[in-house]
């Protein structure tokens, strides 16, 4: 099943695999310390040592109230706002090409997340390959969340002012919703 969607909304690849193309500004060595350097990654996704070997242990540490700005998170993402420790095994690392790691290592959810990299002129096609969600409600905040984080990355690159992060991820959870059918 691949749903196509040219406005940077996921495709799905299978049932329980989405993925996520974003044409960023390089040089592709840039958009590489976005995704591995934990002061770097922290402005758009997680802090967190990541150690770039397979087998190597992976520690993202989400502190997704941080990434509010002003704005408190609804309700029914407030169980995200605080830190939240997510333990993953480094699965394949190329350098400034290939990050692929496991999701939630070890828990009943566990999944896993590839990033590519491939250079087009002066911007990067980023890649990111979310396999293995088990749930329809995972896939759904999964989706939301990484549309949300992505956005934030882009701004970030882009170096403009970044979009309040919680209004995103209620909007993208609830756009999801009716874009990725059971």
């Amino acid at each position: 099943m691949n749903t196509h969607a040219a406005n940077g909304y996921a495709t799905r690849q299978a049932a329980d695999t989405l993925r996520f193309e974003r044409l960023l500004p390089g040089p592709i060595e840039r958009v590489w310390a976005y995704l591995t350097e934990p002061e770097k990654r922290r402005l758009w996704l997680a802090d967190g040592p990541m150690h770039l070997a397979p087998g190597g242990t992976v520690d993202l540490i989400f502190r997704n109230g941080e990434l509010g700005g002003d704005e408190p998170p609804p309700e029914r993402f407030a169980c995200h706002s605080g830190e939240i420790h997510n333990k993953g095994v480094m699965i394949a690392c190329e350098r400034n090409r290939l990050l692929r790691f496991s999701w939630e290592a070890g828990s009943p959810s566990e999944s896993d997340v590839t990033f590519e990299l491939a250079p087009r002129g002066e911007r990067v096609l980023l890649t990111v390959t979310h396999r293995r969600l088990a749930t329809r409600s995972t896939l759904l905040g999964v989706a939301g969340g990484w549309h949300s984080h992505l956005a934030l990355l882009e701004a970030e690159l882009e170096q403009v002012e970044r979009p309040a992060f919680w209004p995103l991820v209620a909007r993208y959870r609830d756009e999801y919703e009716q874009r990725l059918p059971e």
